[in-house]
């Protein structure tokens, strides 16, 4: 009996995992079935490439967002992977135990706002004090930044906490036992050990950054053209996707549809160069 129920688990978790490789491969063949022959109608070159946004005269660039993506992408990474390394190594190595639950419970309720909330914070305060600071709409880029700085944050201190509490203590108390200070030994010796879980923390931030929409349509601009500076407006992919999908048809639906294979490529490069990374550093040790 207890040989069946053991078999029965083993099947239970086998459909389990094939389930989410199923749903990866669906959505792959639903994305480049729908997208690629839209990208050869249009041309790769001028989709890829081009930098006017004009459905209603089947002008199809989306080079504008697609460098939108990436600079916003980049100033949250500047604002929100300091910050969070710093907090995760505070609550690994630095914090007190009687503000450590409170602390972790804090953050991890900010990994369950929802995004349209984040998007209300960013378009009450951000915006304005931005407007107030460097003048113009406020609805710009470095809104953009700031705000997906911010939500990134409970998505890489969790695991790069626990990446940093899982090097061994001895790593530690040996650094010290040679005469190190204790800053120089988190720093130098115990970072360095959890560089991989510390480096998989990041792309998780950077693919929740690259891929958010609702709290970026609301303070960034949403304006279709290159990005013109950090106090201007700017649309990413997933906004473009967002804004216009409701209502698009024909050639238009397909370029948007297109735009998440776009989207999704980015992604996989994130994933690959992760793993290339890991396995530099493997093959390195």
């Amino acid at each position: 009996m207890t040989h069946l129920k053991e078999k029965g688990m083993k099947c239970i978790f086998m459909i389990a995992a094939f389930t989410s490789v199923i749903a990866v491969f669906l959505i792959c063949v639903f994305l480049f079935a729908n997208g690629i022959p839209a990208i050869a109608k249009i041309g790769p070159l001028k989709f890829l490439f081009g930098t006017t946004w004009k459905p209603s005269n089947d002008k199809f660039g989306i080079f504008p967002m697609i460098v939108a993506s990436i600079y916003v992408t980049a100033g949250a990474i500047i604002t929100g992977v300091p910050i969070a390394l710093l907090t995760a190594v505070f609550m690994a190595r630095y914090c007190p135990a009687k503000i450590y639950r409170p602390l972790k419970s804090g953050i991890e309720l900010m990994a369950g706002i929802p995004s349209i909330v984040y998007g209300f914070f960013g378009l009450i305060l951000i915006v304005p004090l931005i407007r107030q600071i460097f003048g113009g709409t406020g609805s710009s880029m470095l809104a953009a930044s700031l705000l997906l700085g911010m939500m990134i944050l409970p998505t890489i201190i969790g695991p790069a906490e626990s990446a940093i509490r899982s090097v061994p203590e001895s790593y530690y108390e040996g650094s010290l036992a040679l005469g190190a200070t204790k800053e120089r030994s988190i720093f130098c010796i115990m970072l360095p050990a959890a560089k991989s879980g510390i480096l998989a923390a990041v792309v998780l931030g950077i693919g929740r950054a690259i891929g958010e929409t609702m709290a970026v349509i609301m303070v960034a601009g949403n304006q279709a053209r290159m990005p013109q500076g950090l106090l201007k407006g700017v649309r990413t992919m997933t906004a473009n996707i967002v804004t216009e999908m409701g209502y698009a048809t024909g050639l238009h639906r397909e370029a948007l549809i297109a735009t998440a294979v776009v989207l999704f490529v980015f992604i996989l490069i994130i994933n690959l160069s992760l793993s290339l990374l890991n396995r530099r550093s493997s093959n390195a040790q």
